[in-house]
């Protein structure tokens, strides 16, 4: 699976993605660590790409619809959280396959409680 990490999260993020199998790249690292919201999500959904946030703003499905990209995972970090914390969250996340199979066109919750996924729309 393809991943693009968004510049909130740890400059480290790629290679724990890369330890588990997966392509990954920080969106500073494709010049594109300053853009708006709207140019990342575009970024990650021209490139196939699941976009990996902390930022909350894109778990508005009215802005962005998880059935137009090839997935979301959106992070519900406090706001003390450390990079470590950060990429120890994210490795479980990676160590749940049944999930990753199945986030294409989905939106993905992550947090401390559990991981919710919001599902396909039906129809």
């Amino acid at each position: 699976m393809k991943f693009l990490v968004d510049a909130d999260l740890p400059r480290r993020t790629p290679g724990l993605f890369r330890r588990y199998g997966h392509e990954a790249v920080h969106v500073c690292d494709v010049e594109i660590g300053s853009a708006s919201d709207v140019e990342v999500a575009a970024h990650a959904q021209s490139q196939g790409m699941c976009l990996v946030t902390g930022d909350f703003g894109f778990a508005d499905v009215r802005n962005y619809p998880p059935e137009k990209y090839p997935g979301m995972v959106v992070l519900q970090l406090p706001r003390t959280a450390t990079a470590d914390s950060i990429l120890s969250l994210l490795e479980s996340l990676l160590r749940q396959e049944g999930i990753l199979e199945h986030l294409s066109g989905r939106l993905a919750i992550v947090s401390w409680g559990g991981i919710r996924l919001r599902p396909r729309p039906k129809g």
